[in-house]
């Protein structure tokens, strides 16, 4: 089967069938019309299961047999159980399927950090050519502006200003992705500016004090900014190299998961703005702040590659059953997991 050729003949009904389950009210035809697509649609996914390789295309096609099902069944999605079903499936195999591209682009931000902070903090010539004063005291001091930055604020309006500016960073870096170079931007010059950061606290021999108020938070939150930037880069490659779909549809689908990434992003950055605003300033000891920053990136990289990996194998293994069953066992089996 060309699995092209077939998506492109029958996309029109699957449009249809999209848009007739998201009405609120149909007319007896379109009622009628509905279930003659869903039974249509839920066919073609059996058949599809059988012959393509193509994850995404499946769990496209069952998450809109899902939609379609409660309109025909007149039954209403449980808030509560979607918000389940997307923080423990449909995130972390989001984020699992990209961490080439994520884990790629940390290793990249932290060479150029750590080359700058090297260049920062043992040649002269870094400064001039940065910009840099050459009387940095207020910054790299004790109880300098380094430091009271953290502090200078109310706790929980500070937080909240984290998180805000933070998921505005990850939102370029995830939307510019798709120019490629804006996103590349971004993420060399903030990769440049913590380098700086930690060359003028390392010159003041102070690297200690860096790294107890950058890591509590800062590990957490450079990984969000990872993500986000892999995923926006690798939306941006889906543009220059689509694969064996149209490019439209190639970008629409990378969109699609890109979407599902910011989304998930919010709740990883409102924890990183709890413990940059709470944490991070605190007066507990620099051990234990530092053990909860990685206690934190900790946990992320368990969801990722513990709960991603094993909703990504789940549906990889669904298809599988699937392909084996009858078109109505098929059926069964993707409502189960849309």
């Amino acid at each position: 089967m060309d699995v092209d050729a077939y998506s492109l003949a029958h996309r029109r009904a699957w449009d249809r069938l999209d848009y007739l389950s998201k009405r609120s009210k149909l007319t007896g035809a379109e009622a009628d019309e509905l279930v003659t697509l869903y039974r249509r649609t839920s066919q073609q996914l059996a058949r599809l299961q059988s012959h393509s390789p193509d994850p995404e295309l499946i769990a496209g096609l069952s998450a809109l047999l899902a939609r379609a099902r409660g309109r025909v069944l007149g039954t209403r999605a449980d808030t509560w159980q979607e918000i389940g079903r997307f923080f423990g499936h449909r995130f972390p195999a989001a984020l699992y399927r990209s961490w080439p591209w994520w884990v790629g682009v940390a290793a990249v931000f932290l060479c150029v950090s750590a080359g700058s902070a090297v260049w920062v903090d043992r040649f002269e010539s870094a400064r001039e050519v940065l910009g840099i004063p050459a009387d940095t005291g207020s910054l790299t001091a004790p109880g300098g502006a380094f430091e009271t930055y953290y502090s200078e604020h109310p706790q929980g309006a500070f937080a909240a200003q984290v998180w805000t500016n933070n998921a505005w960073v990850t939102a370029i870096a995830l939307f510019t992705g798709v120019l490629i170079l804006p996103a590349v931007y971004l993420l060399f010059m903030n990769a440049l500016n913590l380098g700086v950061s930690a060359g003028l606290m390392a010159d003041a021999g102070r690297l200690d004090s860096f790294f107890g108020f950058i890591l509590p938070h800062g590990t957490l939150e450079l990984t969000a900014v990872f993500v986000a930037g892999g995923v926006g880069l690798k939306l941006g490659w889906t543009l220059i190299d689509p694969g064996r779909l149209s490019r439209v549809e190639a970008v629409a689908r990378q969109g699609r998961a890109t979407a599902t990434v910011a989304l998930g992003l919010v709740g990883v950055l409102l924890v990183c703005g709890f413990i940059e605003g709470f944490v991070t300033p605190s007066p507990l000891p620099t051990p234990i702040r530092l053990a909860i920053g990685f206690t934190a990136e900790a946990l992320f990289l368990v969801y990722v590659f513990g709960v991603g990996r094993r909703a990504v194998t789940e549906q990889a293994s669904s298809d599988s059953e699937a392909s084996s069953d009858q078109p109505s066992a098929v059926t069964q089996t993707t409502f189960s997991t849309p």
